[in-house]
C-alpha cells in the first residue's frame, strides 16, 4: 500500500509556476502529458488571462455586477475545461505510463487533484 503523499496545497495557496523544479535537472525531466499540447494550452491560458484584465477593466469602468459576474463565470468555466483536459493527459500519460507503486502514487495524486477540483466555490 503506498503511503500518505506529500500535502496537497489548498484553494489559499499560490504556485509559482514559472520556478524551476528543484528536484531534477531541466534536460532530466520526462515529457509531461501535455507536451504534445503545451503551444495550446499556452494559448488558452493567455486567452484566459485576457480574459481576466477585461474583468479588471469592467471593474474599474464600474460596470453592471451581473455582466462582471457573467464574464467571471466564464473564466471559471475557461479554466475547468483547461484542467480537464490537463487531468485527461495525466492520467493518459503519467498514470498510465507509470509501473508498479509509482502507477498507485500517481492515482491517488490524480484522484487528490479531481477532489480538490470538486471541493472549490
Amino acid at each position: 500500500m503506498a503511503g500518505p503523499s506529500p500535502a496537497a496545497p489548498d484553494a489559499s495557496t499560490t504556485v509559482d509556476v514559472d520556478a524551476p523544479d528543484a528536484t531534477a535537472h531541466p534536460a532530466a525531466q520526462p515529457p509531461r502529458g501535455y507536451s504534445a499540447t503545451k503551444d495550446q494550452l499556452r494559448s488558452r491560458l493567455r486567452r484566459i488571462e485576457g480574459q481576466v484584465r477585461g474583468i479588471d477593466r469592467m471593474v474599474d469602468e464600474e460596470r453592471y455586477c451581473i455582466d462582471v459576474l457573467t464574464q467571471i463565470s466564464a473564466v471559471q468555466a475557461a479554466l475547468d475545461k483547461v484542467a480537464l483536459g490537463l487531468l485527461d493527459d495525466h492520467a493518459r500519460t503519467c498514470v498510465a505510463g507509470a509501473e508498479g507503486e509509482q502507477r498507485l502514487e500517481r492515482t491517488d495524486e490524480l484522484m487528490a487533484a479531481v477532489g480538490r477540483m470538486l471541493r472549490r466555490g
